[in-house]
C-alpha cells in the first residue's frame, strides 16, 4: 500500500506525513508547495496544481493506493475580493481538483480516497448536535466547494469507489494560527478581548493530531464509504474557553461582551466595501452553538479526540509565541 497525500505539505497533510513517517510507509506527496526541510529527503515529492487535468494525468497511480486528498484553498491566506474571483479561488481547488484527482484515478484503476471536507457545509445548525445528515445549507464559497466536492464524490462511490468523507470543525495545532493571531496579539498587550455575541455558546474545535489519527483510524477499517464529523468531546462556552487561557497565559485582557448581531451587521458591511476582518462563514456562526456529533465515529473507527479545546488553544498560543511573536 502507498499513501498519496495530495496537498502534504500543508498543515494537516504535512502533520499527517511526520506520523506516517515513524510507522515507515510509502509516501508520495502531490502539492505546490515544496516540502519541510525536516521530511523532503524522506518523501516522494512531484509538484502538482490538482486544478490541470493533464497534471494530475502524468502521475501514475495504481491500485494499491490510498489517495488522501487534502488540498484546499481555505480562509487562512489572504483571498481575491469579488463574487466571482472567491467563486473561482474556492471551486478551482476545492471541486475542480478534486474532480480531476477522481477522473485520474479511474483511468488508472485506484478507488480508495480519503477527503476532507468542512462542518462549513452544514451553515447555521438547524439542531444539536448536528449530525452527518444535518442538511447541508452552507453560506460561502468554501462550505459551497466542498459541498459540491462531495457530491463528485457519492457519484464515484457509485462507480465502485471507497471513499470516505471527513468533516473537522475548526483545526487547531502547529502550523497554523489565522484568525488566532489578532487574538493572540490583543492578549499580549493586555488590550481587551471583544466577542462576538455573549459567549455563553460552544464553539467546538479539533486538533490536526486528532485528525490524522482519524485518517489512521479510516485506513484501518478499509475506508468505509461513510461522512465522519470530526470534534472535541464537551467543548467549554466561548467565554470559559477564552477566559481560562487568558488567564493562563498570564495575561491582563479582559472579554467584552457584545450585541452579537450588531457586531455581525458591521462585519457584513466592512465586507461590502472591501475590508474583511472576518469572513462570512467565519463570523456568521461565531455566536451560534456549534457542536458536531462525533458518536458515529467513534463507534465505526474506534477513534477519540486526546485533545480539548482549551489544550489546543494554549498550544496554539505556545506555538504564536514560538515563532517570535
Amino acid at each position: 500500500m502507498r499513501y498519496v497525500v495530495v496537498g502534504g505539505n500543508g498543515f494537516v497533510g504535512y502533520h499527517l506525513v511526520k506520523e506516517l513517517l515513524t510507522t515507515g510507509e510509502n509516501i508520495v506527496v502531490l502539492d505546490t508547495l515544496r516540502p519541510k526541510a525536516d521530511i523532503q529527503d524522506k518523501i516522494v515529492y512531484q509538484e502538482m496544481d490538482i486544478r490541470n487535468q493533464k497534471a494530475v494525468d502524468s502521475f501514475a497511480f495504481t491500485p494499491d493506493d490510498v489517495v488522501v486528498q487534502l488540498a484546499a484553498n481555505q480562509y487562512h491566506v489572504k483571498v481575491p475580493q469579488g463574487e466571482k474571483a472567491m467563486h473561482d479561488y474556492f471551486f478551482g481547488t476545492n471541486l475542480v481538483g478534486t474532480q480531476n484527482l477522481l477522473v485520474s484515478m479511474e483511468k488508472q484503476g485506484c478507488k480508495n480516497m480519503i477527503f476532507f471536507s468542512t462542518d462549513m457545509t452544514y451553515g447555521k445548525p438547524q439542531y444539536l448536535p448536528v449530525d452527518t445528515k444535518h442538511p447541508q445549507v452552507p453560506f460561502g464559497y468554501y462550505g459551497a466547494s466542498k459541498k459540491a466536492a462531495e457530491k463528485v464524490c457519492r457519484q464515484y462511490r457509485e462507480k465502485g469507489f471507497n471513499i470516505t468523507i471527513f468533516r473537522p470543525r475548526m483545526i487547531l495545532g502547529p502550523g497554523r494560527l489565522g484568525i488566532l493571531a489578532k487574538l493572540f496579539r490583543l492578549m499580549d498587550y493586555n488590550l481587551p478581548v471583544p466577542l462576538i455575541g455573549k459567549g455563553k455558546n460552544c464553539y467546538q474545535m479539533v486538533s490536526v493530531f486528532d485528525c490524522v489519527q482519524a485518517i489512521i483510524k479510516c485506513v484501518e477499517h478499509g475506508i468505509p464509504n461513510r461522512e465522519y464529523n470530526l470534534g472535541s468531546d464537551n467543548p467549554p462556552t466561548v467565554y470559559e474557553l477564552l477566559h481560562d487561557v487568558i488567564y493562563d497565559v498570564g495575561s491582563h485582557s479582559s472579554l467584552i461582551r457584545t450585541n452579537g448581531k450588531m457586531v455581525k451587521t458591521i462585519l457584513a458591511g466592512m465586507g461590502h466595501l472591501g475590508i474583511s476582518l472576518m469572513y462570512r462563514e467565519q463570523y456568521e456562526i461565531a455566536d451560534e452553538n456549534y457542536i458536531l456529533d462525533i458518536q458515529a465515529t467513534k463507534d465505526e473507527l474506534g477513534w477519540h479526540p486526546q485533545y480539548n479545546d482549551k489544550d489546543m488553544l494554549y498550544s496554539a498560543y505556545e506555538a504564536y509565541k514560538g515563532a517570535g511573536n
